[in-house]
């Protein structure tokens, strides 16, 4: 790929339809498939945006949600080959696109190079050479999809069930590899072992004669042991894990997963040391199930190690991509303020572009019973917190992808719903409980809220798609470091940004990656203490030292790292943290 960044799922609707607005100048992003409403729905706004005839796919045909999703991604296939084919016909003037997507690459890229040296030759036949050279070199960006591996609600109809490969999950993971897309699955928030097995059937995820993948498979870990259970469970079936992206536990965006107090450096660390020990141990596994298929490789695919989460100036992004020899980084939440890559409605847009550190925060509002970053002023909340003081809380659930609790139904229903948390909030009545403990419990059942719907919402007011009776209310879930960027940029202005071109961030006070992120940590295991210390017990003692221990471990680590460090204020900065640390009390 031309670029060394990608730009990762965002929510469920705001990167849906971002390959179309980057992937003709070589920047790979990724897609959720979680929902096959919204990608419908999007494929009936795009193809009427393009003058194509678009036919419904209805949800009582049999297999709908796979048959969506494939007609939505090779949609987006389709018309991304019609911008790059066209784009690589344009003329070499300036403004044009296809100068554009050379603008955009590192200044220190060859083709960049190569194609500055060419706008400075005269006119003439060597020029033209040149340039049908600078065309045949062009790449599109990657169109990739992302599956949350353990959002698989089972699913019915007329009270029959519809079949294991017929799951939220595996039904998606059938229609990108029944698409024509040449991209990557990334298989995010845990292991789900039926998911992974199901990815056997597809012959596309197989090398071919020349070594080369139609489909491949990108893991999002948060840690290396992680990586390798995964990683060989998929080798022992014949199944090459692509790219292992490395993401920080809590300095994301969507949902966090702590990881239990290991921090991004010493994981990087960890990565670096084993990674050609790992990849010789997968090539092993991989080799062998392949060859129980009738299929021969004689040596191990490419396999991209990159980080994301946090990552905030040129700065950083050069220090870990030379540090810890990654292939690339993930910038995603900064991209929210880039309306022409990303969809989020003006009023949001405006709200996190004035945001400062205190409107975000990590809060329990997914129905998933999963850490969840979101933000102060999201109308979402808002309408929560009117559905309360109504004394009617909860929302509707009309979409059902997170129905996960059966503490009170045969069939699961959604924490978020009015359904769920009149029956919990019924039962907390029977308790007799004080009226603090009351409020307490009240407030947690209730802070769940609509995610299905929030987090596609920003998009349909944007697309001008929402219906009369849909809710306005947005959700949206900004990692922390969006903090720091108080702007509504173009694509150009960030990327710059991303190569060190500009400075997007000149004269904000931001620590750096690895600090802001150990605070982030110091503040969630203050949390877990309050919290564990209301019922104490020797497991949860051993837990919250275990994970003080990996963070004085993990500053133990950044002191080394600092040590010679060219900006004295990070060992500082670090100083600060570890005095925090050190002032938590177990």
């Amino acid at each position: 790929m031309p670029h060394k960044f990608h730009i990762p799922v965002l929510g469920l609707g705001f990167s849906i339809d971002t390959p179309l607005k980057v992937a003709r100048y070589g920047i790979s992003s990724v897609v959720s498939i979680v929902d096959d409403e919204l990608t419908e729905r999007m494929r009936k706004y795009h193809s009427k945006l393009n003058g194509i005839t678009y036919n419904a796919i209805e949800k009582k045909e049999k297999q709908f949600r796979t048959k969506r999703i494939t007609a939505y991604l090779n949609l987006l296939h389709d018309l991304i080959d019609e911008q790059f084919e066209d784009l690589k016909q344009q003329d070499f003037i300036s403004g044009n696109d296809i100068c554009r997507y050379f603008e955009l690459l590192p200044i220190a890229s060859q083709l960049r190079q190569g194609y500055e040296l060419m706008m400075e030759y005269p006119e003439g036949e060597s020029k033209k050479i040149f340039q049908q050279l600078l065309r045949s070199k062009m790449v599109k960006g990657s169109i990739d999809v992302n599956i949350m591996a353990k959002v698989d609600k089972l699913n019915f109809a007329k009270g029959e069930y519809l079949g294991d490969d017929q799951t939220d999950a595996l039904a998606a993971l059938k229609g990108f590899a029944e698409s024509k897309l040449n991209g990557a699955v990334v298989l995010s928030a845990g292991m789900n072992p039926k998911l992974y097995a199901f990815i056997e059937r597809f012959k596309a995820f197989y090398p071919n004669d020349k070594a080369e993948f139609n489909k491949r498979i990108i893991l999002k870990v948060s840690d290396f042991r992680s990586a390798l259970i995964q990683s060989k469970f998929l080798a022992k079936k014949g199944l090459w894990v692509s790219e292992f992206r490395i993401e920080s536990g809590l300095n994301c965006g969507g949902h966090a997963f702590a990881t239990d107090g290991f921090l991004l450096g010493p994981i990087l660390e960890d990565f670096k040391f084993n990674r050609l020990a790992m990849q010789k141990e997968l090539f092993e596994l991989y080799q062998n199930a392949l060859k129980q298929k009738q299929l021969d490789v004689k040596q191990a695919p490419h396999q991209k190690i990159t980080v994301q989460g946090g990552i905030g100036t040129a700065e950083e992004n050069e220090f870990l991509l030379q540090r810890y020899q990654l292939d690339a980084t993930g910038w995603g939440s900064p991209f929210l303020l880039v309306p022409e890559v990303t969809n989020v409605d003006e009023q949001t847009l405006n709200q996190l572009a004035k945001a400062t550190q205190d409107d975000y925060y990590l809060s329990n509002s997914s129905p998933l019973g999963v850490l969840f970053n979101n933000f102060k002023h999201a109308s979402m909340e808002k309408l929560r917190l009117k559905r309360i003081a109504e004394g009617k809380p909860g929302s509707p659930c009309t979409k059902k992808y997170l129905c996960n609790n059966t503490e009170f139904t045969i069939e699961p229903i959604c924490t978020a719903s009015k359904k769920y948390q009149q029956l919990k909030i019924n039962q907390l009545l029977s308790f007799n409980l004080s009226a603090e403990e009351y409020q307490e419990r009240f407030d947690q059942i209730t802070e769940k809220v609509c995610l299905c719907e929030g987090l596609c919402t920003s998009t349909y007011i944007k697309t001008h798609q929402l219906k009369q009776k849909e809710s306005t209310a947005v959700a949206i879930c900004p990692g922390p470091n969006l903090a720091f960027f108080n702007g509504i940029y173009s694509l150009d202005e960030m990327v710059n940004h991303i190569y060190g071109n500009a400075n997007l961030l000149e004269h904000i006070d931001r620590p750096h990656l690895f600090i802001n992120e150990l605070n982030l940590y110091i503040d969630y295991l203050n949390a877990q203490v309050k919290i564990y210390l209301k019922e104490v017990n020797d497991k949860k003692i051993k837990y919250l030292n275990s994970f003080k221990q990996q963070l004085e471990n993990g500053v133990s680590y950044y002191k080394n790292l600092f040590t010679d460090w060219p900006n004295t204020d990070l060992l500082t900065q670090l100083f600060g943290a570890e005095q925090r640390l050190q002032n938590i009390k177990i």
